[in-house]
Parts: C-alpha cells; structure tokens; sequence
C-alpha cells in the first residue's frame, strides 16, 4: 500500500512517498504552489502515476493541541486532494516538522536552503512519523 505524505504550506508543498509495501518513507519532490486548482490536479496525478491508494497530509496543530488556522487550510486542501484522487486521506500531527527537518540537515552537514528541501524533509518525516505509528 503506497502512501503520499503532504506537507501544505502557501508557498510550497513538500511531497513524500512510501515504498510499495508501506514500510519506508522517501522524499519525492517540492511542489512551488501554482494555483488551487493547478496544485490538486499535479498532486492528484501523482496519486494515480504511484498507485497511491492513502494521502496523509501533515496537521498544523498548535503546540496546545488546538487547530490553527493552517490546519484548517491544510484539511481543505487534502480533502481536495482526496476527492479528486478519489482516495481516502489522513491528517497527521506535524507539529515542528519542519524544524526537525531543519535540524536534521544541519546534522548532515546540509544547509537548509529556500529551494524546498526543507518542505521535502518535512514530508518525509511526517511519513516516517505516520508509518511508525502504524
């Protein structure tokens, strides 16, 4: 069973993939959001080319655990997604993802740059994070 990870931010939408079986998470791409519509249709195409049968999609909760405002945005946007894929979808806890994503390429000696790689890693450890938990 494939599963398609999101990280949904404005600007960017960080993308990554499970194996086929399930078990490992890998970064796929960083989407440079376009406009709603072309965003769904370039993500719902990737759900179809990848045999992608579950979109889990990271929720920004608040440190208190309460719905943000981006975690509105980002349920809508998956539900989207899921629709249009016709796939079911998951909202997944990602609260500081992206700054793990941060600190992990730091650690590898990376520089976390504005050019998605962050989005990317962010996606990955959502995935990784949903995959585990499974």
């Amino acid at each position: 069973m494939r599963i398609l990870a999101i990280d949904y931010g404005r600007k960017r939408i960080g993308l990554a993939m499970s194996d086929p079986l399930g078990m490992m998470a890998h970064s796929l791409e960083t989407l440079v959001r376009a406009s709603p519509r072309k965003d769904v249709a370039h993500i719902a195409r990737l759900i179809g080319e990848h045999e992608v049968s579950l979109l889990v999609a990271g929720n920004p909760i608040l440190l208190n655990g309460e719905a943000s405002e981006m975690s509105v945005e980002a349920e809508a946007f998956a539900a989207r997604v899921a629709k249009r894929a016709r796939i079911p979808y998951k909202m997944w806890d990602e609260r500081m993802s992206s700054v793990e994503a941060g600190h992990w390429m730091r650690d590898a000696g990376l520089q976390p740059k504005r050019d998605g790689s962050v989005d990317r890693m962010a996606a990955r450890i959502l995935l990784d994070s949903y995959l585990a938990a499974q």
